[in-house]
């Protein structure tokens, strides 16, 4: 096949090695799959613990030196290859390619840190990007690559709307695949054809779903939870106190299963036109060959890459350009056989940055995402996320309600909760950004327990149907560790000096009196709860608010129902709502705060976060070791390791803090 720019990339399997592949001046240059890298680009753009490792080990003369070479390439505009330098006219027609090889985030992050880690994007920029795609009339279909088996099921749902909005432009979305699992399957129904491999395994086996339980773990080591709730479902506490769910978070489990399931079921139905029996044979067949699924309506087509790009270039023409970077920005970025091209990769990283023009008005968007926490969080050089720490969430509320050129915000919640303390100081910010400019909330994969909690200031929320959330409960309790000590030869002799002086004390369990002080704790966090949820919702809620509460989980379509959501709706749909409270009829969109430069993280990092003049500082977060490792777990398990690092994660902010806003971990398949 020849390697001309009007060719297209296909991913081939998971198991393959890929060539690697870089855009030139928004075209799709490429090394086909399988082929040998040069030795300069495999070097350059390693992956993994070798290219972290030598960031890491710069030393400050390193980095002088880098950003020295960097202002001077900048300055001189040295080479970049043979590809900018030249002028190409417009193509007459575009085909633009969506190729999900990688991680589906939620924060956006520097295009440039994505060469030195794995390929992926956020879900805004896809979302945007399907968008400019179904606007631009040069763009005269889209394809759609799927190998992310990790999508959310809300990130599915957001992906699969903007997808219909490109076919409600009259142009055809084209899903191709050498496999399909269910949530992928549920992403490619959203697409005007299907096609797969003649190979290809098509496992879309109905929904299965698991509970994590630790207790039995922590009798073999000795440990004892002693662990108090608000509310029989308020099932988090399960995960150390129970071997099997307790019969409330058994029915909980089922009816989140029940609409999951009757969720998914629809898009089926809805993508490939069938009706509900049919959808459920499917289901219930589970696994399919290519030609199986063709012969029984779950595909259009089975052919290979090849057929597919040549089913394509018959459509829309020969000379048709598929760009595979459609919509990214600054996409003439690297041409590898200029010698120039490695240290333009340092100039764009080290480099100054432009000189901005004046901000339009624009709506913000604000991301509590991850496990919330209090503090500030150490920021990733290579981008990755740590968590929703409250000094990181405050500030950026804050600089939100300062800027006079963003109108309204949006608040995207993806997270199970966490520190009620750190949930309050997000709230509180809420409040006062709200008192100035309109405030709304999205709600991604889910939003429970402390994830709802911060949502408490919003008048209008908007979530996907299949969005978790809910969870209006608090638990707080502790682990006594002195059993476990014992197995391994080392004692401990406690001296207190009150009556309630071992509260935190990991030497036992809770004394009566101890537990009747803790109880009264937590009946008063949960009074603020409740009384947060009443506040904003009041008439809005279908049911008295004990028979909503109680740590019970929806999905967002049941909280739609029930009064907790106000919409259902993706990120867009509600940046859209707000820009009409705003009467903004042409605006921007940015991420607040703007994320941040390869060399602003590191420094960063180096420094222990940026000074705040105008703040007293909170004490950043550091990584755990199973955090550090957490890179290299998910090859083993992906789900479960997933799980178990997010059980330890809330033990740790039960350990650190005694009282804990968060829902019950679930294992979904994907």
């Amino acid at each position: 096949m020849s390697t001309s720019d009007a060719e297209l990339t296909i991913p081939h399997s998971r198991n393959q090695t890929h060539g690697v592949a870089m855009p030139v001046s928004g075209c799709a240059k490429r090394l086909e799959c399988g082929e040998p890298a040069p030795a300069f680009g495999r070097a350059a753009l390693a992956e993994g613990a070798s290219t972290r490792g030598a960031f890491q080990t710069l030393g400050a003369m390193g980095v002088l030196w880098t950003v020295s070479l960097a202002s001077m390439l900048v300055a001189s505009g040295a080479p970049a290859g043979r590809a900018e330098q030249a002028t190409e006219e417009k193509p007459r027609s575009i085909v633009a390619v969506f190729r999900l090889d990688g991680p589906v985030t939620e924060v956006p992050a520097d295009d440039v840190l994505q060469i030195f880690g794995p390929s992926g994007a956020s879900l805004k920029d896809l979302v945007t990007r399907l968008g400019k795609a179904a606007a631009d009339p040069e763009v005269k279909a889209v394809v759609v690559l799927p190998q992310t088996p990790g999508l959310g099921s809300a990130q599915i749902e957001e992906l699969s709307g903007a997808m219909a909005q490109v076919r409600k432009h009259s142009k055809e979305v084209f899903v191709h695949a050498d496999s399909l699992e269910l949530g992928e399957y549920l992403l490619a129904c959203g697409a005007s054809r299907i096609s797969v491999v003649p190979t290809a395994m098509l496992a879309i086996p109905g929904l299965h779903a698991s509970s994590l339980h630790l207790r039995g773990l922590l009798d073999k080591l000795g440990v004892k939870p002693d662990i108090l709730t608000e509310g029989a479902y308020k099932s988090a506490a399960e995960l150390f106190t129970r071997e099997q769910p307790s019969p409330e978070a058994d029915e909980m489990m089922n009816w989140l299963m029940d609409s999951w399931y009757a969720s998914f079921k629809e898009q089926i139905a809805q993508g490939r036109k069938a009706d509900a029996a049919k959808v459920q044979s499917w289901l219930d067949n589970g696994l399919y060959t290519a030609d199986q699924a063709k012969a029984d309506g779950l595909i259009d087509a089975v052919e290979h890459h090849a057929d597919f790009e040549a089913m394509l270039k018959q459509r829309y023409g020969e000379d048709v350009r598929f760009e595979r970077r459609y919509g990214v920005k600054g996409q003439a970025e690297l041409d590898l056989s200029s010698p120039w091209a490695f240290l333009k990769i340092w100039a764009q990283l080290f480099g100054a940055q432009a000189q901005k023009a004046e901000p339009k008005p624009a709506v913000g968007i604000v991301y509590v995402n991850g496990l919330i926490q209090t503090g500030k969080g150490l920021p990733d050089p290579f981008g990755g996320e740590m968590g929703a720490f409250s000094t990181d969430v405050r500030e950026a509320l804050e600089k939100a309600a300062r800027d006079d050129s963003i109108k309204a915000v949006v608040l995207r919640i993806d997270s199970p909760g966490g520190s009620a303390t750190a949930s309050e100081i997000i709230l509180d910010a809420t409040r006062r950004l709200k008192a100035k400019k309109p405030l709304v909330v999205s709600m991604g994969n889910v939003a429970g327990s402390g994830g709802y909690y911060v949502a408490c200031a919003a008048d209008t929320v908007f979530a996907d149907a299949t969005t978790l959330t809910g969870s209006i409960g608090v638990l707080g309790g502790k682990l006594a560790t002195t059993e476990m000590w014992r197995k391994i030869g080392v004692t401990f002799k406690e001296y207190k000096r009150g009556q309630n002086a071992g509260m935190f004390s990991t030497d036992d369990v809770f004394t009566d009196s101890e537990r009747a002080r803790m109880r009264a704790f937590l009946d008063e966090d949960y009074a603020a709860f409740k009384k947060h949820v009443t506040d904003i919702r009041g008439q809005r809620l279908k049911k008295p608010l004990e028979e909503l509460a109680g740590g019970r989980v929806y999905t967002g379509k049941q909280a739609l129902d029930l009064g907790l959501v106000d919409r259902l709706g993706a990120l867009s749909d509600a940046v859209a709502f707000a820009a009409d409270e705003a009467k903004l009829k042409i605006y921007d969109v940015r991420v607040v705060p703007e994320p941040k430069s390869f060399l602003e993280r590191l420094t960063e990092r180096a420094s222990g976060g940026k000074d705040e003049p105008g703040h007293v500082a909170s004490d950043a977060a550091g990584n755990s070791l199973l955090k550090l490792a957490a890179p290299y777990l998910p090859n083993l398990d992906r789900r479960r390791t997933a799980a178990i690092t997010s059980a330890l994660d809330r033990l740790q902010i039960l350990r650190k803090e005694g009282v804990v806003l968060a829902m019950p971990g679930f294992l979904l398949q994907e």
